[in-house]
Order: C-alpha cells, then sequence, then structure tokens
C-alpha cells in the first residue's frame, strides 16, 4: 500500500515522497526574473524535504502576469536565474517543477501588499487579453481585449516557447495553469466565455484552447518527463464549469499526454460561496483518478500528517500538494516523518542532522 512517504514515479521522474509545494506567487520579480527571494523561498522547502517543488504560476509573456512582481519566461534571460534555483532543489533531493500560465483578464493587478484592485496602465499596469470582453469585476474592472484566432495562435505558441525554456533551465515537471480564473479557465467556464466561434458555447468548443495547448506543449515537452495540469475541477455555480466536465477534460488530456491533474476549484468569477474546511477538494481529486483513469494530486486545506497520509493511503490521490502550511513550516515533511514513523525514510541535511 502507498503511504505518504512512498516514492512516486511519474515517467521517469521519481518523487522521494508524495508531499509537494504547491505553485505559491510571491509577487516578488523584477521583470519577471527570479532572485536571492525565490532562492531560499524554494530552496528551505527543498531542504525540508519535500518531493517536488513547483515554482509560482510563472507567465509565458510580460501581458499574461497578475502583477509586476510575477515571475515570468517569455525571454531567455529568464532561465539561468531559475536554473540556478533547480540546481540548488536538485542537490538537495527535490525535483523541481514549473507552472507556466496566463491572467487574462485578472492580469495587470496590484500586488497583494500595494493594495487590491487593478493596476491602471499610467500607473504600470498594461492592457488585457481574454476569451471575451468582460471585465472580472471586483475591483478588476479593465474590460479585456476579446482575442481573435491569431491572439490565440500567438498565445499558444507563447506556452509552446515557455516550455522550451523551461526545458533549458533544467526543470523536470511542467504544469499547466487551467485554473482559478485565469486564461485557460476562462475558455472552460460558461460563466465566462462568451464566444460564438469554435473556441465557445459547446463543452467541445470550451475547452478546445486547453486541448489545444496541451498538445502543442507535448509535442516539445520530452515524452519521458511528466507533464501536469491544474484544473479548476467546479466553479462552485449552478450552471458553471462542474466536476463531469473536468473529468471528461481530464480523460481528453490523458490522451493529450498529461500525466497528472492537479484538483484545485474555484476562480472564475468573485463572490462564490466555497465550502472551505479541512481536504474540502479532495474528493474532486479522487472522483478524477477514478473516473478518467489519471493520477491526481490534491491540494487545499491539507495540514497534518496524519491527513495527507490518509489521502494517499486511502487512493483519493497520488501526491498531495500543500501550500500555507508550508510556508508556515518549511520542515513541514521532515516533521511529519517523525509524527507518522517514517523518519528513516527522511534523512536530515548533514548540516542539520545533530538537530533532526
Amino acid at each position: 500500500m502507498s503511504h505518504l512517504f512512498a516514492p512516486l514515479a511519474v515517467k521517469s521522474v521519481t518523487l522521494r515522497n508524495r508531499i509537494g509545494v504547491s505553485p505559491m506567487c510571491q509577487y516578488s520579480a523584477e521583470d519577471g526574473l527570479a532572485n536571492d527571494w525565490h532562492l531560499v523561498h524554494l530552496g528551505s522547502r527543498a531542504v525540508g524535504g519535500a518531493g517536488l517543488v513547483i515554482v509560482e504560476a510563472t507567465a509565458v509573456s510580460p501581458e499574461g502576469r497578475i502583477s509586476p512582481g510575477d515571475l515570468g519566461i517569455w525571454s531567455d534571460r529568464h532561465v539561468e536565474p531559475l536554473a540556478r534555483i533547480n540546481r540548488f532543489l536538485k542537490q538537495h533531493g527535490a525535483v523541481a517543477g514549473l507552472q507556466i500560465a496566463h491572467a487574462g483578464r485578472k492580469a495587470s493587478a496590484r500586488r497583494p501588499w500595494d493594495g487590491e484592485g487593478q493596476l491602471p496602465e499610467g500607473s504600470g499596469g498594461w492592457p488585457t487579453v481574454a476569451p471575451s470582453a468582460e471585465a472580472f469585476g471586483s475591483g478588476l474592472d479593465k474590460v479585456p481585449q476579446a482575442l481573435d484566432a491569431a491572439g490565440i495562435r500567438r498565445l499558444q505558441a507563447d506556452f509552446v516557447a515557455a516550455t522550451q525554456r523551461a526545458l533549458a533551465a533544467g526543470y523536470e515537471w511542467l504544469e499547466l495553469h487551467f485554473a482559478h480564473g485565469y486564461l485557460a479557465h476562462q475558455f472552460l467556464s460558461p460563466l465566462v466565455n462568451r464566444r460564438t466561434d469554435q473556441y465557445g458555447g459547446s463543452f467541445e468548443n470550451r475547452i478546445r484552447f486547453a486541448l489545444e495547448t496541451a498538445q502543442a506543449v507535448r509535442a516539445v515537452w520530452p515524452d519521458n518527463l511528466p507533464l501536469t495540469a491544474r484544473l479548476s475541477c467546479t466553479d462552485w455555480v449552478e450552471g458553471g464549469w462542474d466536476l463531469g466536465q473536468a473529468v471528461e477534460l481530464a480523460r481528453r488530456l490523458k490522451a493529450a499526454g498529461v500525466d497528472l491533474i492537479d484538483c484545485s476549484s474555484g476562480g472564475a468569477i468573485p463572490g462564490v460561496k466555497i465550502p472551505v474546511g479541512p481536504g474540502y477538494q479532495v474528493p474532486l481529486a479522487e472522483r478524477i483518478r477514478c473516473e478518467a483513469g489519471i493520477a491526481t494530486a490534491a491540494v487545499g486545506m491539507i495540514s497534518e500528517p496524519a491527513q495527507a497520509d490518509a489521502i494517499i493511503r486511502g487512493g483519493q490521490a497520488d501526491l498531495v500538494l500543500l501550500a500555507r502550511e508550508l510556508l508556515r513550516d518549511p520542515y513541514w515533511p521532515a516533521h511529519a516523518a517523525k509524527v507518522l514513523g517514517q523518519a528513516g525514510a527522511l534523512p536530515p541535511p548533514v548540516q542539520y542532522a545533530r538537530a533532526w
């Protein structure tokens, strides 16, 4: 039976355990470039014992950033600062993963500590694009330009170029950000996508952008390396994107070469009541794993070692991604190993051995 500290093999990559660092925006880059903050933030989680460290949503174009502080991978000069971090992660036993993203209509926002809402173009903001010319709302009131066919092809080419740079930077795990109300999710959700062409309306049309993008990325990402996708598995609103549609999309993504679905939820529209509680998204991962026949990652309000271990032992997911808990405690995996009687599965760094 698999457990939290059992290795996980996906394609040619083996994680030392089933604990991953969920991609978490740090809003601390300048012109998309990684710096010492990212090295310390990500590196400490590798030292703390995580099997997988996924770098925050990294923009495939300058216009695709959520905020001016987002990481980017739209030019070759972004490669080496990320490669430096990846060398450190690998040295300390973690697999380096990257989430590539485009924010769509949720782009050009202020960093959280600079106040909520849109960043005006006269104050460092930029024009935004989306499937449809409707603002997100709730302070993000800029009306995006609706993408035409050429614009869609350009953005898909940006994802492909970002993938090639990710490989050059030494990443062994790639995640497509198709969740949280960002660009791909804007195509998926009928609450957001108002198009009447081949990218809007029916389920088949609304999933077209995500499928085409996954296929284009898979064509340049090596066959032996894991390709994953983060989905918002439900909008939590009647008439919106829901779990049944997410299951079917997961099946299609598997056929397109995606190896694992990172199961999250929400973000398409503001003001939604989400039933947040411990492990509230785990059933999404369990159902997709069972019905789509694809590996899944569970994320969201997972904080206790026994809780995380039970998710793996019960076959609800293959991997557990932690976010806020790993912000609070970079050494959570080491502490969890002791609690679960698996300390021998996670030897400490030699520098810390006397205190582990």
